[in-house]
């Protein structure tokens, strides 16, 4: 080991010394640690329903923002940290990709100017004159408050993709389940042609997910099939999905009107009430499509240009109707309105009185999807077709990301990612197939 290389390995230390320190997990996810910190959102820029994915070396950008309900401007700052593919902090360390600077102000904000809810809606955007992206692979951006630098306020996930493969997939029904048809199988093909891999067997690794969610991602693939040009990853099983069903949806944009799925708004001081349609089980129902948002959330105020700081927040209300408590798990509200997780902030509560399973959460005015998720205490396993059923044709987007990294190396490369649809990739385009 020479002297830089030395050095180097020093600093990663002492970084990865001083980012344990601001009691950042080892796996990160996205997550919001205060109360007051409301509608999070990471998209690229000009499209809000989009993945948090931009190219590197081009004019895409990041848009990231979030709501302090505490109405009072923070002493904010964000930094960024290089993972792995499995979101473990990477071994480059931040002064490689941040140069001098790894912590940054962050300046954007404005004051809500209607609502009854006073905000502080803050903003960002990546790239900026501070931060520009030289590596590809997976990124957290890290929001802390300057005067507790130890504790994060928000941690979010984005990908930087530098194109150096093609990707091609089918979507079908599963193979191995042809009689409950419940299943959705994902199989596709890696062209590295054009980016010679002495090993791409173990030198390639790849992650698929289903609408962007994290919990049942699958990982650790191998291809069935590969040559001096190709990977096929074309399995009998271990490559599929639960089809799971159309996401329900909701939306308020206007206090004056009831939209779709809300059954009345009423205002109880200090703050307006939306009560959900009370919903029931799909398990047993004939699946039906709908155009849905496949679980994201849409900002948005009836008559209104800028809903980002003059969308109200109101109290939601949702009802699932349950004969009898149920036991060895819980009953969560579910989408990306709960950061797709299944957590204390929306887990549902058992009314023995109403016999029906209830939570209240406080929103930001818009179009919403969710869903109903039961979470096994036993695996910790996130399965939504406990009570919504469970399809081959429902409308899903799956999302494949390609790294390459060796075992020698100090970060995965995300050399390719693309997005998938199961309505509209039912066949391969690649010839091979």
């Amino acid at each position: 080991m020479n002297i830089k290389q030395l050095y180097i390995l020093i600093l990663f230390l002492c970084l990865r010394s001083v980012c344990y320190s601001i009691n950042l997990p080892e796996i990160i996810e996205n997550n919001v640690y205060s109360d007051n910190i409301k509608t999070v959102q990471l998209f690229r820029e000009g499209w809000d329903l989009s993945n948090p994915v931009v190219l590197l070396n081009s004019d895409q950008a990041l848009a990231f923002s979030f709501d302090d309900l505490s109405a009072e401007v923070k002493d904010y700052y964000y930094t960024l940290y290089h993972c792995d593919r499995n979101w473990r902090i990477s071994q480059l360390p931040q002064q490689e990709y941040l140069d001098s600077f790894i912590e940054f102000p962050l300046n954007g904000f404005e004051f809500s100017v209607i609502p009854m809810v006073k905000y502080v809606n803050y903003f960002l955007k990546l790239p900026n004159e501070d931060v520009q992206f030289k590596y590809s692979g997976n990124y957290a951006l890290v929001v802390f408050d300057k005067n507790s630098p130890e504790t994060p306020i928000i941690t979010r996930r984005f990908y930087v993709v530098d194109p150096l493969v093609k990707i091609d997939a089918r979507i079908r029904n599963a193979t191995f389940d042809p009689v409950d048809a419940e299943n959705q199988e994902v199989d596709f093909i890696v062209d590295h042609s054009n980016f010679p891999i002495q090993n791409p067997r173990s030198d390639i690794k790849v992650v698929v997910t289903q609408n962007g969610r994290s919990d049942n991602a699958l990982t650790g693939l191998k291809p069935m099939f590969s040559d001096d040009k190709l990977l096929e990853y074309d399995y009998n099983e271990g490559n599929s999905f639960s089809g799971e069903n159309e996401f329900r949806s909701f939306e308020f944009r206007n206090y004056k009107f009831t939209g779709v799925g809300v059954n009345s708004i009423t205002y109880h001081k200090p703050l307006y009430h939306v009560t959900l349609k009370t919903d029931k089980l799909r398990v047993q129902e004939r699946y039906m499509f709908d155009d849905d948002l496949n679980g994201r959330f849409h900002v948005e105020l009836h008559n209104s240009d800028v809903p980002e700081v003059e969308a109200d927040y109101m109290f939601v209300h949702f009802t699932l109707p349950m004969d009898n408590v149920l036991m060895g798990g819980g009953v969560y509200v579910f989408g990306e309105l709960s950061n797709w997780q299944c957590a204390k902030q929306n887990e549902m509560k058992w009314s023995m009185e109403r016999h029906q399973y209830e939570l209240t959460l406080l929103l930001k005015q818009g179009y919403y999807n969710y869903t109903y998720a039961w979470k096994d205490f036993a695996d910790n396993k996130i399965k939504t077709y406990t009570f919504e059923g469970s399809h081959h044709e429902t409308e899903n987007d799956y999302q494949i990301f390609v790294y390459y990294g060796k075992t020698i190396d100090r970060y995965d490369q995300l050399i390719g990612y693309q997005k998938f649809n199961s309505l509209e990739n039912r066949a391969f385009s690649s010839k091979r197939f």
